[in-house]
């Protein structure tokens, strides 16, 4: 089964921008659905953002779309999630997520079988 790594959380300036990344390892990184899921104090954990396996389609939450890119680098078994003209609301704890099943939407955290510990995303002046 695949581990998951968040990395590249930290505080930022509205308007600012940060890459996260998401390092994966024990699996076959190109036959898992990525996701990006996130949670602030007080809130349920929620979609931002996926990548299919195979063709590599993307998907948003209406959030964060046309600020938030999803990317993928099977060579580096390897996920990112670009993130521009950050706001407050953004803060959270950012998650990976990945899954093998082809059931459902893809939306709900449920859905998903492997996590990363999350990283802090905390935009703020």
């Amino acid at each position: 089964q695949v581990q998951l790594v968040e990395s590249g959380g930290g505080l930022v300036q509205p308007g600012g921008s940060l890459r996260l990344s998401c390092a994966a390892s024990g699996g076959t990184f190109r036959s898992y659905t990525l996701g990006w899921f996130r949670q602030a104090p007080g809130k349920q954990r929620e979609f931002v953002a996926r990548i299919s396996r195979n063709d590599g389609m993307t998907y948003y939450a209406d959030s964060v779309k046309g600020r938030f890119t999803i990317s993928r680098d099977n060579a580096k078994s390897t996920a990112y999630l670009q993130m521009n003209s950050l706001k407050p609301d953004d803060t959270a704890v950012y998650y990976c997520a990945a899954r093998l099943s082809y059931s459902g939407s893809g939306y709900n955290p449920s859905q998903y079988a492997y996590w990363g510990q999350g990283t802090q995303v905390t935009v703020s002046s």
